[in-house]
């Protein structure tokens, strides 16, 4: 069973999102706002993070940032990180994914838009992280 990382600072998308998630058979870990997500993926390892792009403190793409920096200094395979936003304004898309996202859906969720991005970023392959290559992710 798949792990996933919801970073979303609002309840209600929380208990929406995580329940969609769970009866799709993942498990879920939640956190409210990047800088927890950054540290999360320091001591878990996920199959994929949702990462809500407007999150107070670190957002979405900040974490993001640093996330992607970690794994490529220790040369670690991308954990695929799924954009979320209530924005659908035209160039949205784009941002995310120059942020280093690879995908990006808007709010609300469609269980079926959620189920294709899932379908498409997961990978059967987990690789294991290294507890001595955990720590730097963490942020200051």
């Amino acid at each position: 069973m798949q792990r996933i990382l919801l970073a979303e600072d609002n309840k209600i998308n929380q208990v929406v999102a995580a329940g969609v998630l769970k009866k799709l058979g993942y498990e879920v870990d939640i956190v409210e706002d990047g800088s927890a997500a950054v540290a999360a993926c320091a001591d878990t390892q996920y199959g994929a993070i949702l990462m809500d792009v407007m999150m107070p403190g670190v957002d979405g793409y900040q974490a993001t940032k640093l996330i992607r920096d970690f794994e490529r200094q220790l040369g670690l395979r991308q954990i695929p990180i799924i954009g979320l936003s209530a924005r659908a304004m035209a160039g949205d898309r784009e941002i995310a994914i120059n942020a280093g996202m690879n995908d990006y859906l808007t709010k609300p969720l469609r269980t079926s838009d959620l189920v294709a991005a899932l379908d498409c970023w997961l990978d059967d392959e987990v690789v294991d992280v290294p507890a001595a290559a955990q720590s730097p992710l963490h942020p200051v």
